[in-house]
């Protein structure tokens, strides 16, 4: 059975319903922080307030990510991976990156099928087809997500790995193989309660990646990475 048959079809089904769902009332509930968010894009830099950005999504097949813009217009014609210290980013799109608000018009592509709430962070096309090893692919079996094992590892680890004078180069080298064995180890047990697991320890995430803290990731999923990338790093676990 491979991994993209590993929820049986009314597992499958209640988590389409319940990605849909909540992703619908998260974006009526959060629509006055969005039109906050939008009034400043327009306010500190010319240009559009969404960013379409090229992912390749399940089963291999590309899509377009919604982000707020946080960058001048035409920046993505340089490096696919942002650096710490990267220049392209506008002083507004910066703090919306901070709080993560950047993320948020996700829930659309939630809400027509393209991604699920928790499953592995998509990647740039050029990334895939360049970088990606024969076991990263396999996470390309399954529904993307907003949120994911990777996404936490990149509160933790993201900073502190990528070379600013080299920011595509470090990403391949530092980051994607420890994120992506981590993505890969949990979805061989991922689940309704685990997923929302992960929703939960991804808010916890984002405070911790603001105040300057770190957040442990689940024993279950550090152990099973090291199969694939046994060299990490990796944060603490929690037991």
């Amino acid at each position: 059975m491979s991994l993209g048959e590993n929820r049986t079809l009314a597992g499958r089904f209640f988590k389409r319903l319940f990605d849909a769902l909540v992703a619908s009332m998260a974006l009526i509930a959060l629509s006055p922080l969005l039109i906050l968010a939008a009034i400043g894009i327009k306010a500190t830099s010319p240009g559009p307030i969404f960013y379409k950005a090229k992912r390749v999504g399940k089963g291999a097949q590309p899509f377009a990510m919604l982000k707020f813009r946080t960058m001048h217009v035409d920046s993505d014609k340089q490096s696919a991976i942002t650096a710490p210290s990267d220049k392209r980013i506008f002083g507004f799109g910066l703090l919306l990156r901070k709080l993560k608000i950047d993320e948020l018009p996700q829930f659309w592509n939630i809400i027509v099928g393209d991604m699920s709430f928790v499953g592995p962070r998509p990647e740039d096309p050029k990334i895939v087809t360049k970088d990606y090893t024969t076991w990263m692919k396999e996470t390309l079996l399954v529904t993307p997500g907003v949120t994911s094992p990777g996404a936490v590892y990149g509160y933790v680890f993201g900073d502190a790995l990528l070379d600013d004078a080299d920011p595509e180069g470090s990403y391949a080298r530092n980051l994607l193989p420890p994120k992506l064995a981590l993505e890969r180890a949990y979805l061989e047990r991922a689940g309704f309660l685990t997923d929302l697991g992960y929703i939960l320890l991804t808010a916890r995430a984002i405070v911790a990646h603001m105040t300057g803290r770190k957040v442990g990731l689940p024993q279950a999923d550090v152990e099973g990475a090291r199969r694939w990338a046994p060299q990490g790093p990796y944060p603490n676990v929690r037991t």
